[in-house]
Formats: C-alpha cells, sequence, structure tokens
C-alpha cells in the first residue's frame, strides 16, 4: 500500500451547520421509505456522534444545556436526519412530576416498591413507577403534545417494565383492588398471590400504552400528523429470566401500536444459562432465540420491527470483550432474513467518548480504538444495504417452540429462594434464584438441545395461535405448562385443530407445579379443569392427566413426556432421549424430512455471507467456505478466497461473487455512508459522511485500476490517505479520516 497526500481540491457538498432555531418542519408519511436505520441520542448534533443513519430518535422531551428540545431536535434536522421521539414509559426525566410541580401534589407513592419498602430507583429522582392514570395524564400533556407540536411523527415508548420483586406500593395496592374487586394480596404468600400480582402489572402497562398511543394518535390528526408508535422492549426470553413483566405478545395485536424496536445486545444475550449441566453464557446461541422471539411475535400481525445492536455492554469491560459479543450478536439477527430495519447503536456517545479497559488484565481505559470503530462502522453501514430475504437459515426447519406472556408471571422473588443481582438500566436487580425454574431453564430446556445440534428451532407465541401465519411451516410443536400457563382457553382450539389436520404436538410437562391451581379460566366460570393440559387434551379426545406416550387426533399425533423440560439442561448428557424422540416424530410423523445434525448456522442475504459455529456443537469441525470475499469483520477489509470459521466464532462475508451488476463502479463496503454518487464513462465520484475522530477503510469495485485517484475533505483542508489496487477483485481499497461534513472522491481509470 502507498500513502499519498493531496491538497486543494474544493469538496463542493451540500453541508449545513446547526445554526440558530428555525421553525418547526414537519414530517410527512413519505419518509417512511428511508426509516431503515436508526439511533437514539440524548443530545443535540455533534460531530463526533454523526453515524448517518436515517433516523435520529431524539430522547426525552427536555432541553439539553443551552439548547432547548425544539433546538436540539432541529440540530439533527439540520443535518439531514429524520427525527423520531422516545422516552421512557416506566421511568424517565419526570421528576416534576413526582415532586409535585406538575399538579401541586407529590407522587413518590407511585414508584415501584419492594416488599422491605424500598422504592425502585432507576436514577436521581427517578423511580420505576405504577403507570396510574394520572401519571399517564401527565404525559401525554406534558411530553407526548411537546414532541408532536414539534412535527414528530414516530414516538417510542420505551421499556414498559414491571419488576417481578415489586408490587408493594400504595399505588399498585389501589390498582389491584381496582382491577381484581378485592384487596391487594401480598405477592410472597402463596403461588397464586405472585400470579395475580404479576397478571396486574402485565395489564397496568398494556393498559398505559394503549392510552397514550391512542391520545398520540389522535392529537396527531388534530395537527395533520399520521403519528405511529412504537415500543422499544426487551424479548420476552430476557424479561422472563430477569423477573420483568411487560405486556410482550399481546401489544402485537394493540391497533394502535405500529411496530416494536427489540432490544437485545450482548447484556441481554450474555444471561448465563443451563445446557449440560453448566451455567454460563451463550451469547449466540440465546441471541438467537432472543431475536426470534420478537420476530415471531411480530410477523403474523406485519408490524414494523427494528432489531437494535449494541457494540458495547453497561458493564465494564475491555473492547476485545465486546468485539466477540458485538459479532455474535451482529450475525444472530441477521439469521431472521424477514428483518431489515435495524437500530445500529443506541447511544452513541456512550460508545465514541466512553472510557473502557484496554484489555482483560489491565486498568488502563481508552476511548474506543480505531480498529473497532472502523469496524462497528462498516457493518453498520452495509446494513443500509441489508434486503429482506427469502433465503432460509441452513438447516431442518419445521420446529416450534411455544412461548407465553405467562412465563413473567410464574417468576417469583421469595426471601427463602437465596438472592442474586442482574445489572439492568444502571438499576441493580436482587432476584431470587427461582429454584423451581432457575434461568428459565423449562424453556431453554425445549430449545437448546436441538439448537445446540444445529436446528433452527422457531418461536411460537401462545397468544398468536389465532393468526395462520403463526403457523407457517410449523410441523412439530412442542409445548410445557411447567412455567407458563395458557392465558385464554380458545389457543387450545387452535393446537387441536392444526394437530387435527396433521401436526405433531409434543407436550412436555409433569404439571405438578404449584402454579396449577392459581385462580384462572380453567378453574372458574364453570370450568373445574385441574390443570390446563386437561382442557387442551380433552379438545383431541385425550384423558386427563394422560399418561407418557402417543395419541392419535385426526391425522396428527400427541406425544407425552411427564418430565420437566429444565431437566435436559440443568443434568448434563440428560437431553439425549428427548432429541431422538423429537427426531423419530418429525421423520416419521411429521413428514419433515431427514432431522439434520450439524455445529452451524449459515445464511445468504443479498450478497452477504453470514457464518456461526456454535462452541458446544456436535462436533469440533470448522465452517469452511470457498470463493472471493470481503471480510467485514475486519476491519482493513481484506479481500480472501478462503475463510475457517472455529467454534465459537462468527464469520460477516461480501460474496463479490453476487454483486449486483458487476460492471457498475460502486462502493462495496465502508465505514462511512455514501452520497452524492456520479458515474462517467471513465470516472467514478462520491462523498462520503461519518463520524470525526474516526477511520474510514473501504473497498471500491472498479472495471479497471485507477490512474487517478483524488481525496479532499471541506475548505481545501489538506488530505492524507492510502490506497491498493487488487487486481483478481477489481476493487480499491482506500483509508482516510472520516468528517462528517463530507470527504469527496474521485476516480479515474
Amino acid at each position: 500500500m502507498k500513502r499519498i497526500h493531496f491538497y486543494g481540491l474544493a469538496a463542493g457538498m451540500m453541508m449545513l451547520a446547526i445554526g440558530g432555531c428555525r421553525p418547526p418542519q414537519t414530517q410527512t408519511a413519505t419518509v417512511t421509505d428511508r426509516e431503515k436505520t436508526v439511533f437514539q441520542v440524548s443530545s443535540a448534533w455533534e460531530a463526533t456522534t454523526d453515524i448517518r443513519s436515517d433516523v435520529a430518535i431524539v430522547y426525552g422531551a427536555r432541553g439539553t444545556g443551552d439548547l432547548t428540545f425544539e433546538q436540539k431536535v432541529q440540530s439533527w434536522r439540520d443535518r439531514g436526519y429524520i427525527t423520531h421521539f422516545m422516552t421512557g414509559i416506566a421511568w424517565g426525566g419526570y421528576k416534576d412530576y413526582f415532586t409535585g410541580e406538575w399538579d401541586g401534589k407529590p407522587h413518590f407513592d407511585e414508584g415501584q416498591v419492594r416488599a422491605t419498602g424500598d422504592t425502585v430507583w432507576h436514577g436521581e429522582m427517578t423511580p420505576y413507577l405504577v403507570p396510574t392514570k394520572n401519571f399517564l395524564k401527565y404525559l401525554k400533556e406534558k411530553h407526548i403534545k411537546k414532541v408532536i407540536d414539534v412535527g414528530i411523527d414516530a414516538i417510542y415508548l420505551e421499556e414498559p417494565e414491571f419488576f417481578a420483586y415489586s408490587g408493594y406500593s400504595e399505588a399498585f395496592k389501589r390498582e389491584y383492588e381496582e382491577f381484581y374487586g378485592f384487596p391487594w394480596r401480598p405477592q410472597h404468600e402463596s403461588p397464586e398471590n405472585t400470579y395475580l400480582s404479576n397478571k396486574l402489572k402485565y395489564h397496568l402497562f398494556y393498559r398505559a400504552i394503549e392510552d397514550v398511543c391512542t391520545y398520540a394518535k389522535e392529537y396527531g390528526k388534530s395537527k395533520g400528523l399520521n403519528v405511529r408508535c412504537f415500543v422499544p422492549t426487551h424479548s420476552l426470553v430476557n424479561y422472563s429470566v430477569w423477573q420483568v413483566v411487560s405486556p410482550e405478545a399481546s401489544l402485537a395485536s394493540m391497533s394502535c401500536v405500529d411496530g416494536y424496536q427489540a432490544q437485545i445486545w450482548t447484556g441481554t444475550a450474555r444471561e448465563p444459562v443451563y445446557y449440560k449441566g453448566v451455567e454460563k453464557p451463550r451469547v449466540f446461541e440465546n441471541a438467537f432465540l432472543e431475536y426470534g422471539s420478537m420476530e415471531s411475535m411480530t410477523r403474523p400481525t406485519g408490524r414494523k420491527l427494528y432489531f437494535n445492536i449494541d457494540p458495547i455492554e453497561d458493564i465494564p469491560h475491555d473492547w476485545s470483550f465486546f468485539k466477540r459479543g458485538y459479532e455474535a450478536t451482529f450475525v444472530a439477527q441477521m439469521m431472521y432474513p424477514s428483518i431489515a430495519s435495524y437500530e445500529v447503536l443506541p447511544w452513541p456517545g456512550r460508545i465514541y467518548h466512553g472510557t473502557y479497559r484496554t484489555s482483560l488484565d489491565s486498568d488502563k481505559r481508552e476511548k474506543i480504538p480505531r480498529w473497532y470503530s472502523t469496524q462497528i462502522q462498516i457493518t453498520m453501514n452495509s446494513l443500509n444495504f441489508m434486503p429482506v430475504s427469502e433465503n432460509k437459515i441452513s438447516g431442518s426447519h419445521g420446529i416450534g417452540v411455544v412461548m407465553a406472556n405467562s412465563l413473567m408471571f410464574q417468576r417469583r422473588p421469595l426471601a427463602h429462594a437465596g438472592q442474586n443481582t442482574s445489572h439492568h438500566s444502571g438499576e441493580l436487580m436482587n432476584m431470587s434464584a427461582n429454584a423451581e425454574d432457575p434461568q428459565l431453564s423449562g424453556f431453554y430446556g425445549q430449545v437448546l438441545p436441538l439448537l445446540m445440534r444445529g436446528v433452527p428451532v422457531s418461536i411460537v407465541h401462545l397468544e398468536n395461535l389465532g393468526y395462520p401465519e403463526a403457523w407457517d411451516d410449523i410441523r412439530l410443536l412442542t409445548l410445557s405448562y411447567t412455567n407458563m400457563k395458557p392465558m385464554e382457553p380458545e389457543c387450545h382450539t387452535h393446537i387441536a385443530e392444526w394437530v387435527r389436520k396433521g401436526g405433531v404436538l409434543v407436550y412436555c410437562s409433569r404439571d405438578d407445579d404449584d402454579f396449577q391451581t392459581v385462580r384462572e379460566w380453567w378453574n372458574t366460570n364453570g370450568n373445574q379443569y385441574q390443570r390446563p393440559a386437561d382442557h387442551l387434551f380433552e379438545q383431541m379426545g385425550i384423558a386427563a392427566g394422560a399418561a407418557e406416550g402417543a395419541y392419535s387426533w385426526g391425522k396428527g399425533t400427541v406425544y407425552v413426556i411427564r418430565k420437566n423440560p429444565k431437566e435436559f439442561v440443568m443434568e448434563k448428557d440428560n437431553d439425549q432421549e428427548y432429541v431422538d424422540l423429537v427426531k423419530q416424530l418429525y421423520e416419521n410423523n411429521a413428514k419433515g424430512g431427514k432431522l439434520i445434525f450439524k455445529n452451524s448456522f449459515y445464511i445468504e442475504r443479498g450478497p452477504f455471507d453470514l457464518v456461526a459455529v456454535m462452541e458446544e456443537g456436535v462436533d469440533r469441525q470448522p465452517f469452511v467456505t470457498t470463493g472471493m470475499f470481503i471480510d467485514l469483520f475486519d476491519s482493513q477489509l481484506p479481500v480472501i478466497t478462503r475463510k475457517e470459521v472455529l467454534p465459537g466464532e462468527q464469520a460477516y462475508l461480501y460474496n463479490l461473487k453476487r454483486i449486483p451488476d458487476k460492471k457498475k463502479p460502486q462502493v462495496l463496503a465502508a465505514a462511512a455512508r455514501v452520497y452524492d454518487e456520479q458515474i462517467g464513462k471513465k470516472t467514478y465520484s462520491f462523498v462520503l459522511k461519518s463520524p470525526v475522530n474516526t477511520t474510514n477503510n473501504m473497498r471500491v469495485l472498479l472495471p479497471a485500476g485507477p490512474h487517478t485517484v483524488k481525496v479532499a475533505g471541506t475548505e481545501n483542508a489538506p488530505m492524507e490517505w492510502i490506497q491498493d489496487w487488487d487486481a483478481a477483485s477489481k476493487t480499491l481499497f482506500l483509508s482516510f479520516e472520516n468528517f462528517p461534513d463530507g470527504v469527496r472522491v474521485e476516480l479515474e481509470w
């Protein structure tokens, strides 16, 4: 490679300075076509965080420093961003509400409270709250109205979260009596009390989302805006493990909710889970299930879904550690080809301004190193071109595992169960070990034995079974009522009809947990079923309390396993019988073909190849692919002809054999976003923008090696760059410093 200095070329680009506040600009529905990549930010525009996604989601309706909220929003619009708005619905900058400044009455009794009487705090003067009707009135009048008045037409109500260990505040007690019609009962005193308490928490945030979104849409119409509402939320998998209650799947059917943002990142995916008797983090596998939970939740209703990715975590660690987790979660989200909208970075100021360890064994801290910021910008800019694809992840398809919102209802922190802690949004959570179902092992016991063998298990939400799309491609379904319960009887009608038509149901539960007899539909209003499964079995002519074995219903099969699925992962090498049974039923009864076991997953999306190899798979063989690729996880963007992916690793490759329109000059990969492309007979020019203090490495496809390369910044600033021509791939490598005002590149051959 050769280093070149070039001076004096005027950039001639369309740039805008922040300047003063202009009148609010109303956005129209036509911008939705450009809302593919987003990020959330609480500050005004800065050169160091100008990552060039389509949308800047401005967090909080208050000003920052000397800027008002309106000026803060305008600072991003001045740089060409679409602006959305996000605020917490369980916590946020609502000090004036709690202190009484808003309505003259203090409301600290509306915080979430532990059994000890301690308020659950998110930060100073910021409790996690019980979403009372009065608070919702405040949120609508003080915040939502304000952002719509600025012309914002997309609102995100983040993290509707009620902690399982809370439920003791006076506000919650009032809501309890109003909802159930009898006095509040301490949740720690019985399983039924736990279930009822958590079910109310679920209801309160369902009501909150519905109320605020309905208001936003109605007020937006009065201002000539089509306001859309999104819910950024962790997955049902994570909330169930972390003992948080949220509406989750039920929101997918709510008419006033337009979509979700799947807040999944290494901080959630790194939660330890059991497999082969060992509790430890399994980041790729867990992320795969989390993203799958969100994808399956929204697919039947066609709601928009943004997948979130985060290159760092809240916990202090070193940059190499973050890189490994980022790659695992990045590839996991790409395994769902129907999703192609992304939150590419949450809180870019935390990423570009924060300092973290330089290595695992060092206390020295530094800002993000160039090798990592370059890699992140390469991958996130590639997402601007990530297509929706009909391709499928490699492996045997058609096996689904059922989840339900009630997974969150059975999580009960009991004083005698022991304590552990987990970090979430700055709050240390005192959680029980949940001895009956540690780390949600009843769920993982159904999925990990198959996933670790390379079977791409699908998640099926019990709440969505009324939608035909929820059954797409499902041949065999596993279900357990050990750690969850059906909230409506109709789901059993749908399951029975599916089995009658030829489906295969594996029901795995002893049905002996102490939540089987909680007050619910199966034992009230004339129903007298001892267990919810008895109602399910009745729909298919199977006796209550059916013994282990196979049963026929119509063209289908039901197989009952009288074990707790947690045993398959909490005990070493105890999953083989379960796997053998699923294999037999899949191949012989479900007619799914041979159930293939392997140690990897692979998918093609447009020109991109994505690979993950399980560290605890069926063998230790690497995944090897040959051809001609750009390695997108290497910040130097090398062109390679062979990629070997070892167990525990992932790969992200640009397959040069699948370049769209190979005769057209084009940027294939870059740590910046491309603008103002101009293609001549033997010339190609463009402008690149990305944050200051970062490096742009890129590869450009050209018909022939260039004889002239010109690189220039604004105001005739001298530029230094590196260039290297690769004849085999016909790509030019360029490297230079990024600038948000842009760098112009001119090429001739």
